[in-house]
């Protein structure tokens, strides 16, 4: 249970809401320019963009839940179970595993274009980073600052998605949900006019009755409305520090508190952090459910040339 973002104002900002049971170790993570990057297919990078995101912790790849490349390519991860169908290795054409998917992309391009043009070839593979670490059913949104895309890998191969709205959660496909949003035509943010009835005198008598019918729970549809709605009417003053305020707004709406989400495991769905990156700094920003000051990490305050991965040092 995810939902994932972008918002262009003063800068381009991408980032996400993280929406889990339990905490995976996450920590915000530099792979500098040299890290040696080795995926399953044979193919060994010694050198390639430096990224910054949020990552479980490891010393021998990035685990990367969501991230930014030193190019403004950002990238994130989300829940896609039932209809995530990694194909089997085959030695053909582009494979990458599916926790291979953010390094590699943003490790080797600078565009969604550049991105989109190898991804013809793709084909998202279900090897597995470790024995006890089965691969994640995921879902990806890919952004930079001109183009938004959402790559999803079915029992039907790889397809691409153009995302003019610049949101993603979960379950079902991004198809679906751009098409759900039709359902929602009629909501505005303006006070609504009487569409009622001529014969009758009808008008609101509170504000905000523009958005009656915009979906309040925590459905990932829902969600994905409700997203797409505040964004497409957000106003905020083109500065960074409004945006980033706003981009975090954004996410509260969607954002899920401890006791209103139970999973069948009778465990409890938060959100675990939420995320702000600025693309074009390379300024990784977070907070967490049981912490709500912002945290920053910048990639260039670390050793971008370096040849070892970095815990990021993050600070109020």
């Amino acid at each position: 249970m995810c939902t994932c973002i972008t918002y262009r104002n003063s800068g381009f900002f991408f980032g996400r809401n993280l929406d889990l049971d339990c905490s995976f170790g996450e920590k915000v993570m530099v792979t500098p320019r040299n890290f040696p990057l080795e995926f399953r297919n044979g193919v060994r990078w010694d050198s390639h963009y430096a990224i910054i995101g949020m990552a479980a912790e490891s010393e021998v790849f990035p685990l990367y839940a969501d991230a930014v490349n030193e190019k403004g390519l950002a990238m994130a991860g989300l829940n896609f179970p039932g209809n995530a169908r990694y194909a089997e290795p085959a030695g053909e054409g582009l494979e990458i595993a599916s926790f291979e998917m953010i390094a590699w992309t943003l490790g080797k391009y600078g565009t969604v274009d550049e991105a989109v043009k190898d991804f013809s070839y793709l084909s998202v593979t279900d090897t597995a980073f470790a024995r006890e670490m089965p691969p994640a059913p995921l879902h990806w949104m890919l952004a930079d600052r001109n183009r938004c895309v959402v790559i999803e890998q079915m029992a039907e191969g790889l397809k691409i998605f153009e995302n003019p709205v610049g949101v993603l959660t979960n379950n079902p496909t991004f198809d679906f949900h751009m098409m759900n949003l039709n359902n929602y035509v009629n909501l505005t943010s303006r006070r609504p006019e009487n569409r009622f009835s001529e014969n009758l005198s009808l008008k609101p008598f509170a504000e905000g009755m523009g958005a009656i019918g915009l979906p309040g729970d925590y459905s990932s549809v829902s969600r994905f409305v409700r997203a797409a709605f505040l964004k497409e009417n957000s106003v905020a003053e083109e500065d960074e520090n409004s945006d980033i305020a706003q981009f975090f707004h954004i996410l509260d709406a969607v954002a899920m508190v401890r006791g209103s989400v139970m999973t069948e495991k009778g465990t409890y769905d938060i959100t675990t952090y939420s995320s702000c990156i600025n693309t074009e700094k390379g300024i990784y920003m977070y907070k967490t459910y049981d912490d709500s000051r912002i945290r920053r990490g910048c990639m260039y305050d670390e050793d971008v040339d370096g040849d070892r991965l970095i815990l990021c040092s993050c600070h109020v």
